[in-house]
C-alpha cells in the first residue's frame, strides 16, 4: 500500500459488452472498480481499500477514474479499454492553505427526513436535494472537506440504478460540480465526500487555477 492514493484513467472501449453493461448498471460498475483492489480486504472492502470513482463523459468518449490505495488494472477484463495510473502525492504535497485550485466531483446531496419522537429508532428515508437547496449541499459539505467554494457550476446526470437481487430499489440522483475553490486546510482532502460512494459519487478532482 502507498501513503498517498493512486488514480487510474481509463478510457473505455465503447464496443466493450462489459463497458455497455457497466455504463447500464451502477452495480456492475461499482463492482468492476473493486476487482482493481486488492482481494480479502474483509468487511467493508470498499473503505478498506479507499476506492471511490466517477465517470467522466464527453461527446467523444467515457472516462473511468478510480480512486484507492493500490490498483492493478491487469485485472480489466479484456478489451475494457486503455488506462495509466499515477500517484496523487505530487497533489496532495503541492496542496497549501490559501491555493486557489480548479475542482470536479459527481455527488449526491440528500437529507435524511426528520421523523416524529413517536417513531422512536426508525430512520427517515433520504430525500434528493435540488436546485439551491442542492448548492447550498455542496457549499457544506466542501468546508467540511477543506474548501471554500469560489465558484459552483451544477450539471445534473443521470441518476445511478443499482440492479440485482441483493441491490437497494433507491435510484440515487447525482449532481457533478465543477469550479473554482480556495484550499482552507489541506488535509482534510483525503476522503470521499457525500453519499453514494459505490455508484460514482465523491471522488473530487483538483488542479491548479490559471490565472490571466
Amino acid at each position: 500500500m502507498t501513503d498517498h492514493p493512486l488514480l487510474a484513467r481509463i478510457r473505455l472501449n465503447p464496443h466493450s459488452r462489459d463497458v455497455q453493461r457497466d455504463l447500464r448498471d451502477a452495480t456492475e460498475m461499482h463492482r468492476t472498480a473493486m476487482r482493481l483492489v486488492p482481494d480479502h480486504l474483509g468487511h467493508s472492502a470498499r473503505q478498506q481499500a479507499g476506492l471511490l470513482y466517477r465517470i467522466d463523459e464527453t461527446d467523444t468518449a467515457s472516462t473511468l477514474l478510480v480512486q484507492a490505495r493500490h490498483l492493478d488494472l491487469t485485472r480489466l477484463h479484456n478489451g475494457y479499454g486503455h488506462g495509466e495510473v499515477k500517484s496523487l502525492a505530487p497533489m496532495f504535497q503541492a496542496l497549501r492553505e490559501g491555493l486557489t485550485v480548479r475542482y470536479r466531483i459527481v455527488v449526491n446531496p440528500s437529507k435524511r427526513e426528520l421523523l416524529p419522537k413517536s417513531a422512536d429508532s426508525k430512520r427517515g428515508r433520504i430525500i434528493p436535494l435540488a436546485g439551491a437547496d442542492a448548492d447550498q449541499w455542496w457549499t457544506r459539505r466542501a468546508a467540511d472537506a477543506g474548501l471554500h467554494l469560489n465558484t459552483l457550476i451544477p450539471t445534473p446526470l443521470q441518476p445511478a440504478r443499482p440492479h440485482g437481487k441483493d441491490a437497494s430499489s433507491m435510484r440515487h440522483s447525482l449532481l457533478r460540480y465543477d469550479g473554482t475553490a480556495t484550499i482552507t486546510d489541506p488535509t482534510a482532502l483525503t476522503t470521499g465526500i457525500g453519499r453514494a460512494k459505490p455508484y460514482g459519487a465523491g471522488l473530487l478532482s483538483l488542479a491548479p487555477a490559471t490565472t490571466r
